[in-house]
């Protein structure tokens, strides 16, 4: 009889699993204990890893408002409970205590960083993006033909980015005549 690698290991695996219970033995403490260890009167909410493209699921467990826990998703198609090292870490993204939290901006020239309310902020890039636009404007080449593009500002997109943002951040992007749109899920 032929035995394969995969037949060898399934077989010495049941043999093995038949020897604890021959022994008396049971992995069901352990399941029952791995099951007890559920974060008590957590809720589990299902998400996405926001790392890369793959879009792996998570459960994400908080309780009050505070995230207690993340774990892949075993019920996800996509990575059936499994997530790589950083998508492993992604609790740590919410927890990190050098986690920005406010807007800072450093003025051109500036040794240190000034803390901006997020609407003084949202207004400067604003401002910013208007400024560029208008000065970098080209309605009509040289030879008479319209083009209505500035080539003054790139839009870089990120690959966690779902297709409803992807097409708003087009059309905006679009609009403002910008024609170098590009994204990070496609490089």
């Amino acid at each position: 009889m032929e035995l394969s690698r995969r037949d060898l290991i399934r077989t010495a695996a049941s043999t093995a699993l038949g020897g604890l219970t021959a022994l008396g033995l049971s992995l069901e403490p352990a399941r029952a204990r791995a099951a007890a260890l559920k974060i008590q009167d957590a809720r589990a909410v299902r998400s996405v890893c926001p790392y890369c493209a793959v879009g792996c699921g998570t459960v994400v467990h908080a309780s009050a408002d505070r995230i207690l826990n993340i774990e892949g998703d075993v019920e996800s198609p996509v990575s059936q409970g499994c997530l790589c090292p950083k998508g492993a870490a992604i609790y740590q993204l919410h927890v990190n205590p050098n986690r920005a939290t406010r807007v800072l901006h450093r003025a051109p020239g500036a040794a240190s960083w000034e803390v901006w309310d997020l609407e003084r902020a949202m207004n400067r890039v604003a401002e910013i993006v208007k400024k560029t636009r208008d000065e970098t404007f080209v309605e009509r080449t040289g030879d008479g033909k319209v083009v209505n593009h500035t080539l003054g500002i790139f839009s870089l997109g990120g690959a966690t980015m779902d297709n409803e943002w992807n097409h708003v951040q087009q059309k905006l992007m679009r609009g403002l005549g910008v024609v170098a749109i590009e994204n990070q899920a496609r490089i």
